[in-house]
């Protein structure tokens, strides 16, 4: 670093590459058969700092045109400060949606960055309370057939020994109800009583329609039922969660503390992405947020961008192993993480540890 103390940041270079899907894909209200995942690598002195969305490319002109020349030239070490102003610059344009993912990937970026420029692990940087953090496998999607969930859940329970496991339902906007019901029943047999059972209905429920279907969950033992309604019904979230025993769970979809407070009074954990929600510095706050009014919070997708920061807050339940996304990190990126025995332990080399493999997803391009 310059003696001075001050690192000025170079302006970001941005690339976007889609992956197919392994399989056809779908949650409770969308399907899918590829993911775009929107990379940010941002320099500074010798070091550079990678960071990453999953979103449209079309996030990539919206850096290059908006937060690039916001970002470039600001010291790298004060993240806040850029933080702040690139959330200013988008004020315009809309806070949420495009603009909170380029942020997202811009300020993951500027962590992974400064603890290069450190050259410490990111863990290490922030500051570690545990030195390992659960996981949960997550994926179950309503399009597979019983052989591939059986298949899937088996591969996390009884080969990788993660034990807890997550699946789709809610399927068609809630309109096959009796199938959500025999997944579960079909998924707890597969899983056996020991380990732990989610669901995610991706907000397809109606009020009435998720308490009656939750009730049923629970006689499986289903532990926790994340977005039982739409996450913009905090109402409606409240009363799914008092009147049910199972942990109901959002957040993911959010950005900003505003969200984060509104949500807090309607769940039993909450969820945080901090390739959604304005990144690091953003996740962070939340979970502070969540402690302080004694819950916890839970990393929401992209396993490898929330490993280092979830083993820094005491208050963390666990990190999403999501199929979708662990399959696109290990094909972007050197680095990733083995979640045998059900928990990740980040903090291998400097900064969180990924790299991306160029040129190797040079044919996965797309901006």
């Amino acid at each position: 670093m310059a003696e001075s103390g001050y690192v000025s940041v170079e302006p970001p270079m941005m690339s976007a590459y889609t992956i197919p899907a392994d399989a056809p894909e779908a949650d409770g209200t969308f399907a899918w058969d590829t993911t775009t995942i929107v990379v940010a690598e941002v320099s500074a002195g010798d070091a550079t700092g990678t960071g990453w969305t999953y979103a449209p490319a079309a996030t990539v002109d919206l850096v290059r045109e908006q937060l690039s020349p916001v970002l470039a030239g600001r010291d790298a070490l004060d993240i806040p400060a850029a933080h702040d102003a690139l959330t200013k610059a988008v004020r315009d344009t809309g806070r949420e949606g495009l603009a909170a993912r380029a942020i997202s990937a811009l300020d993951i970026a500027l962590w992974d960055l400064k603890a290069r420029l450190f050259e410490v692990p990111l863990v290490r940087l922030v500051g570690a309370a545990r030195d390992d953090v659960p996981v949960y496998g997550s994926g179950g999607f309503t399009t597979y057939h019983d052989t591939h969930l059986a298949a899937q859940l088996n591969g996390w329970v009884h080969g990788q020994r993660i034990p807890r496991v997550k699946i789709k339902v809610g399927e068609g906007w809630g309109r096959a109800a009796a199938r959500d019901v025999s997944r579960v029943r079909r998924a707890r047999d597969v899983i056996g009583r020991q380990a732990e059972l989610y669901v995610d209905a991706g907000g397809a429920y109606t009020r009435k329609q998720a308490v009656r279907i939750g009730r049923v969950l629970a006689e499986h033992g289903v532990g926790w039922f994340e977005e039982p309604v739409s996450a913009d019904d905090l109402t409606g979230l409240a009363l799914v969660r008092d009147a049910l025993v199972c942990d109901i769970a959002a957040g993911g979809y959010g950005h900003g503390l505003p969200y984060f407070a509104r949500m807090v009074p309607a769940v039993d954990c909450l969820q945080a992405d901090a390739t959604r929600c304005g990144g690091l510095t953003a996740w962070l706050r939340a979970a502070a947020l969540a402690e302080a009014h004694g819950l916890e919070v839970s990393a929401r997708g992209a396993p490898h961008a929330h490993a280092a920061v979830a083993a820094c807050v005491p208050n963390v339940r666990h990190v999403e192993w999501f199929h979708d996304h662990v399959r696109v990190e290990s094909i972007v990126f050197d680095g990733v993480l083995d979640p045998t025995g059900g928990t990740v332990r980040p903090g291998g080399g400097t900064g969180h540890g990924l790299l991306l493999r160029t040129p190797d997803v040079e044919e996965y391009r797309v901006a």
